[in-house]
């Protein structure tokens, strides 16, 4: 997998690890940051032909 690939999917995966901390510590502001950083990056990966639907799905 090439290096944009894995950091596409990376960042993907950080976006949701940190959307479920800033949820677990019902923080509402860090819960519309994370949200707003997990929508980029998805729109990134998947403007970029980037499968990520194993990251959506909390698989990866």
């Amino acid at each position: 997998m090439g290096g944009f690939v894995e950091a596409a999917r990376e960042r993907v995966r950080d976006a949701h690890t940190a959307l479920a901390a800033a949820r677990k510590a019902e923080d509402a502001y860090a819960t519309a940051v994370a949200q707003d950083e997990l929508d980029d990056a998805l729109r990134v990966a998947r403007g970029h032909g980037i499968s990520v639907e194993d990251l959506e799905a909390g698989e990866g």
